[in-house]
């Protein structure tokens, strides 16, 4: 057997023994896994599939209709239809005119955005990364931040954006993008009060502004009906991983208002015709060919996403994710907006009891529990040395843990809280084996009550 294989085993073995609180992951359906392990990755397909007068494109028949397409290789009848029923699915998930399915990643899907909109050095206002946004968002070691010019707003001492600095950085720095987006955020936005701070700023500087929502984190939350929809609340742009709380392959899409045209002919750049602009932004203008076996997996998980059970799953989530903070907070664990409106949970360990976040998540590993350290606002630490860490309630949603197993999470996570504390250090954790050993054998024998799907 070849050794990559001997490791997936491991992997399997791993995931289905422990529990995962990253935020940013979950666990796909086996149709997923299917589809993405299909003879579609021998396919290239650069290009897109024709829609121009196709009546009722947004319904399930468009998947049988044969068109001329806009690409650049033959035998695409099939990847077409694949390509346009996820278009259509996720149209209809999110209320959205446009759905470009191709991007890679949400880091794409952002760029692209960025290249539709945008000319160098223009300035974008977003989230800034200490306050909780993305690296996307203007973070220095990004290609974007060399080519545009970025302003970060922050967050209040309650947790919450602080709109008052947003509208005074917006009526200052001429922005031509206003992006809600994050990484670690609890909170949920205010999605009217920024549409009323874009009329502010264009009634101002006098030219159109794009209102861009980078919702990776919570799109699945918004699909399930417990978050609001920001295209629904006068955004322009939306833009999401398509796996965390989506449940898909790991991947983007953006979707958008606005015109649905051939993206052969460039439109003129207004907002109305931003989806034909990101069309051409994403294919030839950030990306080659697309990867058709993920966009397959997307169609497939969109399909579930848009099941009556599904709605469900994103109440849990956020029911399960109050649940442990609370129960944490109960602990002593001080947690950035003291708890959570979606499925994110960032506590501050360093403030909570004197280590870092990079020690608790090397003890929590040992045991069987997997989350990220991650800077709190302000933080003085560093990327390797944090003082929070980052953790979510998705992927053991997912798997079918509730909320009675949210409080015993906790006690464990409180359990090698008092471990770390008495390491000191993470060279001192091997003396405390024995401990964590323990706390591991009882990972392991919940873990082994609640499969992974697909496995």
């Amino acid at each position: 057997m070849d050794p990559v294989f001997k490791l997936i085993e491991g992997e399997k073995k791993r995931q289905s023994e422990g529990l995962e609180l990253i935020p940013s992951e979950n666990y796909v359906s086996a149709a997923v896994l299917e589809a993405m392990g299909s003879v579609l990755t021998n396919k290239y397909s650069e290009g897109y599939p024709n829609f121009e007068g196709v009546p009722g494109w947004k319904e399930d028949k468009i998947a049988t209709e044969i068109l001329p397409n806009y690409r650049y290789y033959g035998g695409q009848d099939n990847i077409d239809r694949i390509e346009r029923i996820a278009i259509d699915r996720a149209c209809r998930l999110f209320h959205a005119d446009h759905a470009n399915v191709q991007p890679h990643s949400g880091a794409q899907a952002n760029n692209a955005v960025y290249f539709a909109w945008l000319e160098p050095g223009d300035t974008v206002l977003g989230m800034s990364l200490p306050a909780g946004g993305h690296l996307t968002h203007g973070a220095p070691v990004t290609l974007s931040a060399h080519i545009y010019n970025f302003v970060g707003y922050g967050v209040a001492e309650d947790g919450d954006i602080d709109y008052d600095d947003f509208e005074k950085k917006a009526l200052e720095c001429d922005p031509k993008i206003m992006l809600v987006g994050y990484s670690a955020f609890m909170k949920i936005p205010d999605f009217d009060r920024v549409a009323e701070i874009r009329k502010k700023a264009v009634e101002k500087f006098g030219h159109e502004i794009l209102l861009m929502a980078d919702m990776a984190h919570v799109a699945g939350l918004i699909a399930g009906g417990v978050h609001p929809n920001p295209l629904d609340h006068g955004f322009d742009v939306m833009t999401t991983t398509t796996h965390k709380t989506l449940r898909g392959p790991r991947g983007g899409i953006i979707l958008s208002k606005g015109n649905v045209a051939s993206p052969l002919k460039r439109p003129e750049k207004t907002l109305a015709n931003i989806p034909i602009l990101i069309d051409r932004a994403v294919f030839p203008g950030t990306q080659g060919g697309p990867l058709e076996h993920v966009i397959a997996a997307k169609a497939v998980a969109f399909g579930e996403d848009l099941k009556p059970e599904f709605k469900e799953y994103a109440a849990n989530i956020v029911k399960n994710a109050k649940t442990l903070a609370a129960e944490l907070m109960n602990y002593g664990f001080v947690l950035q907006g003291n708890g959570t409106e979606n499925h994110l949970i960032l506590a501050d360990v360093k403030k909570s009891f004197g280590f870092d976040g990079k020690v608790y998540e090397r003890a929590l590993d040992m045991v069987g529990l997997t989350l990220n350290a991650n800077a709190v606002a302000s933080d003085k630490g560093g990327a390797f040395r944090p003082s929070g860490v980052r953790l979510g309630t998705p992927a053991m949603t997912t798997r079918g843990l509730g909320v009675d197993e949210m409080k015993t999470l906790a006690g464990w996570m409180k359990k090698v809280a008092d471990i770390c504390v008495k390491a000191g250090n993470e060279d001192k954790l091997d003396d405390y084996k024995t401990e964590l050993d323990a706390i591991r054998e009882e990972v392991r024998a919940l873990a082994l009550k609640f499969p992974v799907p697909g496995i």
